[in-house]
């Protein structure tokens, strides 16, 4: 037997069975006595509590994650040492790993329910990295999914508070090597980036059902996040939304600076897309590579003109003067032959510059005027025809030049409920071919937000009436439910049920309900009561822990007067604490009896609760055998007819659904109501 089974820790901490095993430690379900509340311990490997080192970082790590209270964080309750024990009381969760829920829905989630998770396991780290702590184990095995539904991000286990620097690629990160950031794997100093890199691996595995790197050792896939970027989600399922891809990859890339900055960062974008599906982000995939600088690339030098020279400028002039001068710096020098007695005359370009601008002016006061006034009399104002954009989705259409002949632009209207792809457009207007004029350049368009959806709601601790009749006002399909016995939930309420809270369903969907039956009591066989005072039949009840029912009289030829006659359950029957026991008490012999007990053959009617609707199980038992059993649609009746067939007094027992709801006595011997 385990050393810890049955020690009492601090005098408070019953440890009762091992639940789990890690790296650091070994996780046990115990019991708090002074609260009187169930709880997990995490305790320190014996074999690593010898190391001063170990019990060191253990104890930092439980003080750094008592900080953390977030609903969707396993809270700590206490954190404690002694010179034998390290250990740390936490929240006991009721649930699975996500790992688990994931193997159990075929490993891949419909987007919906990846979205539901992933909110809840940002926030989570939104809230530890405010702490400055780092979880640097993210991965779906460190993810509880509770039955309503929530998600709590467990095991801290190789955190750090966020000062720590740098992370090393030690046995228990290699563990955990298909969720690491590249700079873990490389061993370089982390932040909160990497934990978010590690939420998106975790949602890409949610949402295509695989692992964006795969090999043959833990080294080769480490290799893999530093030097490789995975498919694209929607290269492997289609049916992914490119907004939600888009925030995978960024949370992936690989260089942190391309990735979110912060949980809230990446948690917006989640909000906006759930509001939004067809969003479209301003960053792309071909962003989330590291792009090495270039500087090989060739760089376009500006022309130049080198001015014609003239044979004069073939040698320096006479003085020694530089022959080079400004433009249009006259040459000094003998004057050539014959030029000397001519008058100076000035440019003509200023004529010729002024000729070309009168005839400019008027040509275009002319083009002016035959736009404006005589082109309308001549020419018919042209015409477009529309084109036709429907049954394209609208972000396409709208980015196609081609289609809208550069003139045209769409302009989003009324968006509604179709079973056409979520952006499809299903009316546009102007229709498609009419020709309309220069002015109309907008086409307003009709698009389709995608089938109706309904957004699941809690069920927990509801009762069952209740949850059947809203899930069918809702549109969903309620299956027949299992019963469990549950210690906390009362009677005919649930206890879980899936999908679950959040999830996004379609109209006529099925509902998984569990029900509980209540506490489970002590089973033992029911005492034979019969022939007994009525003062004892009691004071056996009473001490079996049994419930007392009805007592009724009736005559009798062969039981003493004041005897039990007969009972229910009957003698010998399975029962548990807390049955009801009905008692039929002899009055001694009819003076009016016939000598033979007379069968006889009774309808009685059994109502069914006012507030059921839809499909009930009804089910009769008389004197413990069963007599009826069948489905009966309580939309369409209150009651339902069963005929019995008995003499002398008869127990009839009543269940609907599983769960006894009354008990009723006949009593053959007396005429019929009418």
């Amino acid at each position: 037997m385990d050393q810890y089974i049955g020690k009492l820790l601090d005098n408070r901490y019953e440890i009762l069975e091992q639940i789990g095993l890690g790296g650091m430690a070994r996780v046990f379900r115990a019991r708090d006595h002074r609260l009187n509340r169930l709880v997990a311990i995490k305790v320190l490997r014996e074999d690593l509590a010898q190391d001063a080192e170990f019990r060191r970082r253990f104890h930092d790590e439980s003080q750094a994650v008592a900080m953390l209270s977030h609903p969707n964080i396993v809270a700590v309750y206490d954190v404690s040492r002694t010179s034998e024990l390290e250990y740390i009381v936490m929240e006991l969760i009721d649930g699975i790993t996500l790992k688990q829920y994931m193997q159990k829905k075929g490993n891949k989630l419909n987007w919906r329910e990846a979205l539901h998770f992933i909110t809840q396991i940002v926030k989570a780290l939104g809230h530890a990295h405010s702490r400055g702590i780092i979880h640097r184990d993210i991965k779906p095995q460190n993810i509880m999914v509770l039955r309503d539904g929530s998600v709590k991000v467990a095991d801290f286990g190789i955190a750090r508070v966020a000062s720590g620097g740098h992370s090393t690629l030690t046995q228990e990160a290699l563990g955990s090597v298909h969720y690491i950031s590249p700079e873990q794997a490389r061993g370089s100093h982390i932040d909160a980036r990497s934990d978010l890199y590690s939420a998106g691996v975790v949602l890409y595995e949610m949402l295509t059902g695989r692992l964006p790197f795969e090999g043959d050792t833990p080294v080769s896939v480490a290799i893999q996040h530093i030097n490789s970027i995975p498919l694209s989600p929607r290269e492997l399922e289609p049916a992914i939304p490119e907004a939600l891809e888009a925030i995978t990859m960024k949370a992936m890339a690989p260089n942190p600076d391309n990735r979110y900055g912060s949980a809230d960062e990446m948690l917006a974008d989640l909000e906006e897309f759930r509001k939004n599906p067809s969003i479209k982000f301003d960053y792309t995939m071909e962003e989330f590579p590291l792009e090495e600088p270039d500087d090989d690339r060739t760089q376009i030098r500006p022309a130049v003109t080198v001015p014609r020279q003239t044979p004069r400028d073939h040698s320096p002039r006479e003085g020694g003067q530089d022959h080079r001068r400004g433009h249009g710096a006259r040459e000094e020098g003998p004057e050539e032959d014959g030029e000397e007695d001519l008058p100076a005359r000035g440019p003509i370009w200023p004529i010729a510059l002024a000729v070309v601008g009168v005839l400019l002016f008027v040509g275009l006061v002319f083009a002016f005027l035959w736009r404006s006034v005589f082109a309308s009399l001549f020419t018919q104002p042209p015409t477009y025809e529309v084109p036709s954009v429907v049954g394209q989705l609208y972000e396409e259409a709208a980015a196609d030049h081609a289609l809208l002949q550069d003139r045209f632009t769409l302009v989003e209207g009324e968006t509604v409920s179709d079973e056409s792809d979520p952006g499809t457009i299903l009316e546009q207007s102007p229709e498609a071919g009419t020709e309309v004029g220069e002015s109309v350049t907008e086409i307003t368009v009709t698009i389709s937000g995608g089938p109706e959806t309904i957004t699941m709601i809690d069920l927990y601790d509801m009762d069952y009436t209740q949850a059947y009749k809203t899930l069918v006002e809702m549109g969903l399909k309620p299956q027949v439910p299992e019963y469990e016995y549950h210690e906390e939930i009362q009677v005919n309420h649930i206890i879980s049920y899936t999908p679950l809270e959040g999830v996004v369903l379609s109209p006529g969907d099925e509902v998984e309900l569990v029900v509980s039956r209540g506490p489970e009591r002590r089973s033992f066989e029911m005492p034979n009561l019969v022939d007994m005072t009525l003062e004892t039949a009691r004071s056996t009840i009473d001490t079996y822990n049994l419930t007392h029912g009805s007592e009724n009289e009736v005559f009798d030829d062969t039981i003493e007067a004041g005897h039990v006659v007969s009972q229910y359950p009957v003698a010998g029957a399975e029962v548990s604490e807390g049955s009801q026991v009905n008692l039929l008490i002899s009055k001694g012999p009819d003076p009016n009896a016939q000598q033979e007990p007379v069968e006889a053959t009774r309808t009685i009617y059994i109502d069914l609760p006012l507030d059921a609707d839809g499909i009930l199980n009804l089910r009769v038992l008389m004197d413990g055998e069963e007599i009826y059993n069948q489905d009966v649609d309580a939309s369409m009746q209150t009651s339902v007819p069963v005929t019995v067939t008995g003499s002398g007094v008869k127990f009839l027992t009543v269940y609907i659904n599983g769960i006894e709801s009354g008990v009723r006595t006949i009593d053959f011997s007396q005429p019929e109501a009418s």
